[in-house]
C-alpha cells in the first residue's frame, strides 16, 4: 500500500493530525523498532478524534470510512475545484487524481480491526458500527451530514478506484466541495493577512411562500435571481421599505430556494466594506454564484464606508465578476442620510450640486429597486391568519383578529414581523397553558 505522503492533488488537509497519525499507524504499527507502547497510545488517541468527529457532525457508522469521506468533500484542489457543478472534466489532471483516489481507496479499504486485535481494543466492533446518540443534540449541519454519510456509504460499496473516483466527482458535481460547495450561507472575518470567509451552519429554512403578500415583489426579485443564476444579464438589487415587511426573509428564502443551483450567500457588514476586494478575489473563479448580501444598508453624513462599495458595484478599474451579485436592503430608499442643509441656497460646499449627486450616486447604481411596504389593516390581518393557520393555532378568528390587532398597537405598528411575534407569543402561552 503506498503511503499517505504519496499523494499528489488531496495534500495539506485543514486538520491533516488524525490522518497523518493513522496512516503511520497502518504503516508501521508491527514494526519491532518502534516502541508499541507509543503507537498503542497514539492508536486510542486517534480512536479518540474519530469519536469526537462523530459526535460534533452526527456521524454512525463506520467513523473510519466517515473521517475519511469528511476529509474528501472538504477538500479544495484543482480536481475537485474544477468538477464541482459541472462534473467529469478532461485533461491530465484525470490521470493525477485517479492516482490520488488509489492511495486513498487503499486507506479506506484497510480494516482498522487488525491493529485493535494488535493492541486488545475491547470496543473496536462498536466503533466500525458507531451508533451515537442523537435524540435532543444539534449537529454542525444535519443535512451535510447526511450527503456525506450517503456518499460513504457508495464508497463502501465501489469495487475499484475508477468507481470510487466516480463517486466522490458525482459529488462534487451535485454538492460543490469545500466550504463554499457544502454550506449557503456565510460571513466575512476580519483577519490582518485578509477577510477569511466563515460557514454559517444554521441559516433560517425560510421560503419566499412563507412571505404572504408581497407578490410582485417577490416576483420581481425572483426574476432577478433566476437571471443570474442563467448566466443572463441581471442587476445588482436593493430592497427598501418598511421595518419587518420580509425585506431580509425574502434574501434568505432566495439563498434556500436557489441553493442546489449553486447559489451561495456571503453577509457582509457595513464596517467590513474594507474587506470587499478581498471577499471576491477569493470567490471569483469558483463555479457557484455569489450574492453578496449587506442587510440594514444606510450612511451618516460622516460614515465613508460607501465609497468602497461603489467602487466594488461599479466604477473600480477591475470588473465586478459576473458570478458575483450584490443584494442589499434598507428602510431608507436613499441610503445615505440628506439634510436639509444639502438643499440650503448657501452651503459652505460651493459645489452643492456635486454634492447631493455624490450621495444618491449609490442608490442609482442598484439596477433593481424593489419596495416592502408596510400592510394595511386587511393585509395585516391576512398575515395573521396565515400564520395562525400554518402553526395550528385554533382560535376564534374574530378574537384572533382582535387580539392581533391590540399587539400591533402595542408594538410598532403592523408588518409581518409584528404578526410574527404575536403567533409566538401565542404559542408560547399555549405551551405554558399545555405544561400547566
Amino acid at each position: 500500500m503506498k503511503s499517505i505522503n504519496n499523494l499528489i492533488l488531496y495534500r495539506d488537509f485543514e486538520d491533516d493530525r488524525l490522518l497523518f497519525h493513522m496512516a503511520w499507524i497502518i504503516e508501521h504499527y508491527r514494526d519491532e523498532d518502534k516502541d508499541s507502547s507509543d503507537i498503542e497510545a497514539l492508536f486510542y488517541n486517534c480512536l479518540n478524534g474519530l469519536i469526537e468527529l462523530a459526535e460534533s457532525h452526527g456521524f454512525s457508522g463506520n467513523l473510519w470510512h466517515n473521517f475519511l469521506t469528511y476529509l474528501m468533500v472538504n477538500h479544495e484542489n484543482a480536481y475537485s475545484r474544477a468538477c464541482e457543478i459541472r462534473g467529469d472534466v478532461d485533461g491530465a489532471i484525470n490521470a493525477i487524481a485517479t492516482h490520488d483516489f488509489a492511495v486513498l481507496k487503499a486507506y479506506f479499504n484497510y480494516d482498522l480491526r487488525e491493529i485493535g486485535a494488535y493492541f486488545e481494543v475491547d470496543c473496536m466492533d462498536a466503533i466500525l458500527n458507531y451508533s451515537g446518540n442523537r435524540e435532543g443534540k444539534k449537529y454542525f449541519n444535519q443535512r451535510i451530514r447526511d450527503r456525506i454519510q450517503q456518499l460513504c456509504s457508495h464508497l463502501e460499496r465501489s469495487r475499484g478506484t475508477v468507481t470510487f473516483k466516480a463517486a466522490v466527482t458525482e459529488f462534487y458535481k451535485d454538492f460543490g466541495v469545500g466550504k463554499l460547495g457544502l454550506h449557503k450561507a456565510f460571513r466575512v472575518l476580519h483577519k490582518e493577512d485578509g477577510a477569511e470567509i466563515i460557514p454559517v451552519t444554521n441559516i433560517a429554512h425560510v421560503k419566499l411562500d412563507d412571505l404572504v403578500g408581497y407578490e410582485a415583489a417577490k416576483k420581481k426579485l425572483t426574476d432577478n435571481t433566476e437571471a443570474f443564476i442563467n448566466g443572463r444579464e441581471a442587476n445588482n438589487c436593493l430592497l427598501y421599505g418598511d421595518a419587518g415587511t420580509g425585506k431580509s426573509t425574502s434574501i434568505k428564502a432566495i439563498a434556500n430556494q436557489y441553493f442546489d443551483r449553486g447559489l451561495r450567500l456571503i453577509e457582509i457588514y457595513k464596517h467590513q466594506f474594507c474587506d470587499l476586494h478581498d471577499v471576491i478575489a477569493q470567490i471569483k473563479n469558483r463555479n457557484y454564484k455569489f450574492i453578496l448580501y449587506l442587510d440594514d444598508l444606510s450612511f451618516e453624513e460622516f460614515e465613508t464606508e460607501y465609497k468602497y462599495l461603489k467602487a466594488v458595484i461599479e466604477g473600480g478599474l477591475e470588473k465586478k465578476p459576473e458570478n458575483v451579485m450584490i443584494y442589499a436592503t434598507s428602510n431608507r430608499r436613499h441610503l445615505i442620510r440628506e439634510t436639509f442643509r444639502d438643499k440650503e441656497e448657501i452651503r459652505e460646499d460651493m459645489h452643492t450640486s456635486d454634492t447631493v449627486q455624490e450621495k444618491l450616486s449609490l442608490y442609482a447604481r442598484f439596477g433593481v429597486t424593489i419596495y416592502f411596504g408596510a400592510p394595511d389593516k386587511k393585509e395585516f390581518e391576512t398575515i395573521v391568519t396565515s400564520l395562525a393557520a400554518k402553526n395550528q393555532i385554533r382560535m376564534d378568528e374574530k378574537e384572533l383578529l382582535l387580539e392581533a390587532n391590540k399587539w400591533e398597537l402595542q408594538h410598532g405598528g403592523r408588518s409581518g414581523r409584528t404578526a410574527q411575534q404575536f403567533i409566538d407569543y401565542l404559542l408560547g402561552v399555549k405551551a405554558v397553558q399545555t405544561a400547566e
